[in-house]
């Protein structure tokens, strides 16, 4: 058996290996993102594995790795939108993903988002680059006494909710799906009481046609004057043009994002020699209210071993002509 995986990291390379000779599978790696430039590389491979944000759009792509005899694409993320499930289906294709890599990893770098925020840490850095160590303007709430708004409390969310609940703020959450086992960590409710109540806003949904723009201008005016928007999820999830708004004119108190609209390209990238084309994040990165990192929730050790593990086992699974537990569907 012979997989690729496409756009590797180096520090994907020991996780990769171990797997391969765990599972004796030949597994060959590129840096190559996956695209219609890039396929052909698949030909004499029985399956792939991809990691990319970029959207995988050209149906060709599908029809070739049909040609090839390939009948799966495995993705080693948790989101699946940049697939064409209609050109995936009429070629026969199966798509995997990566559900639950490591909650806690995105759940830690939420708390990281919120506490640099509320203490204030980019307004105190921006000052003490000017010799100024006054404290005007400093003074922070504690997470005890904040409440913390999720909306979408699935696996990364539930993360989330133990971790401030453990550090006693009082945790909200709006889901469809309400599960029993949280109820000793949160209280579920509507999401226009959940934008009116919570001190900290923080999104952990999918992406779908639903949850494009689910955080528009009208939910930033609903939100306190003096809360805070966290999204560690999926930058569409999150009108950017109207959160510029929001911050500007005071409606929302600051901003800690992992994820942006139109990341791609940047987010990931050594951007020092070109410059960032992107006027949105170029604003919001010069506002000390606001928190960026770039898309590295997923960014740890553990996380990093589960995604790899993951991926590569459905990948074998299909190939063998199993099912995995981690076919995904956009219906």
């Amino acid at each position: 058996m012979k997989i690729l995986m496409y756009h590797v990291r180096p520090d994907e390379v020991a996780a990769i290996d171990t797997w391969a000779k765990r599972n004796q599978v030949t597994v060959d790696k590129t840096p190559d993102p996956f695209n219609l430039a890039t396929v052909d590389q698949a030909q004499g491979y029985d399956g792939i594995v991809i990691q990319q944000h970029g959207k995988v759009a050209d149906p060709e792509i599908y029809q070739r790795l049909k040609s090839f005899g390939i009948k799966q694409i495995a993705l080693r993320i948790t989101g699946y939108d940049i697939i064409d499930f209609p050109a995936a289906r009429a070629n026969g294709l199966t798509i995997t993903n990566v559900p639950a890599y490591s909650p806690r990893s995105v759940g830690e770098l939420t708390l990281a988002h919120t506490l640099f925020l509320l203490r204030h840490m980019g307004e105190t850095k921006a000052r003490e680059l000017q010799n100024d160590f006054s404290w005007g303007g400093l003074k922070s709430h504690e997470i005890h006494d904040q409440t913390v708004g999720i909306i979408g409390a699935g696996k990364i969310g539930s993360a989330v909710a133990r971790l401030f609940n453990a550090l006693g703020a009082t945790v909200i959450a709006q889901d469809p799906i309400q599960r029993p086992e949280l109820s000793d960590v949160l209280t579920y409710t509507n999401r226009e009481t959940l934008l009116k109540t919570a001190d900290v806003v923080t999104c952990h949904t999918s992406l779908s046609p639903e949850t494009t723009h689910m955080i528009d201008a009208q939910a930033l005016k609903t939100m306190k004057s003096d809360a805070l928007l966290i999204n560690c999820s999926r930058g569409p999830v999150v009108d950017t043009q109207a959160l510029l708004t929001a911050l500007k004119q005071k409606q929302i108190a600051g901003a800690g994002l992992d994820t942006i609209e139109g990341e791609t390209g940047i987010f990931g990238e050594d951007c020092t020699q070109t410059g960032i084309d992107h006027p949105a994040l170029n604003e919001l990165l010069a506002m000390p209210n606001v928190s960026i990192t770039p898309h590295i929730g997923f960014y740890t050790d553990d996380a990093v071993q589960n995604m790899v593990d993951i991926a590569l086992t459905d990948a074998k699974l299909t190939i063998e002509g199993k099912t995995s537990p981690h076919i995904v569907h956009a219906d």
